[in-house]
């Protein structure tokens, strides 16, 4: 299985450190985010990496290369414009296959054992889901009793869980984005979950959102001082 990584986007919450370095080339403990990633998916078995990239796309270029340092094979897809999530994974599927592949997110850390995130046969999505963290209290989807729902009306408080940003797709999920046009994830998620083709799991080990300057700091002097 081909992995991806999400690594296009402009990281406006996170200026001024990504005026001059794209926002998965940040460091936390001692090297870049993006990097932790690579080399859990080699840790994990995986040789071949697709990435895209838009804002400062060649510093990830010039810094990852061919992923060759890792025992990987990193192909990229550079956009001009911003394609959003859904978007932006239509337009390398020309490399990424007709396979369901992985996908993570560039902008967040996390300990998710992807060697085990699967896709069950005839799914599209399976998604990684995490604890509501504070910024983001009100949750993504519902998931009770190991069942993935988009809603809940009976205990949505007590049953919605955030989406990690981890999730192994079948391409046919992108089928009715046009390539090169910007489309959200969300609602090809939530049709999916609708037609009783996606499934989840709750990971309740390390995971961070970087969203923040002082989410990127508090994180680094964890991992430093661990």
């Amino acid at each position: 299985m081909k992995a991806m990584i999400l690594a296009a986007g402009r990281g406006e919450r996170m200026r001024p450190l990504t005026d001059h370095t794209p926002k998965p080339l940040l460091k936390v403990g001692g090297k870049p985010l993006i990097v932790w990633h690579l080399e859990r998916l080699a840790q994990a078995g995986f040789t071949q990496v697709v990435i895209n990239h838009a804002h400062l796309g060649a510093q990830i270029e010039a810094n990852l290369g061919d992923g060759g340092q890792w025992g990987l094979h990193i192909q990229y897809s550079p956009e001009t414009i911003a394609l959003e999530t859904a978007g932006g994974i239509a337009n390398a599927l020309p490399l990424l296959g007709s396979e369901p592949f992985l996908v993570v997110n560039g902008d967040t850390y996390t300990e998710v054992d992807f060697a085990n995130v699967k896709l069950t046969p005839n799914n599209l999505a399976h998604l990684v889901l995490v604890d509501n963290p504070p910024q983001h209290s009100q949750g993504d989807f519902v998931y009770d009793n190991g069942v993935l729902k988009n809603d809940d009306t009976e205990n949505k408080a007590n049953s919605k869980l955030t989406f990690s940003g981890v999730g192994v797709y079948h391409p046919y999920l992108f089928a009715s984005v046009q390539r090169g046009d910007p489309a959200k994830l969300a609602p090809l998620l939530r049709q999916a979950i609708a037609e009783n083709r996606a499934s989840a799991e709750h990971f309740q080990g390390v995971w961070h959102d970087i969203g923040t300057p002082e989410r990127l700091a508090k994180l680094d002097k964890h991992l430093v001082g661990r």
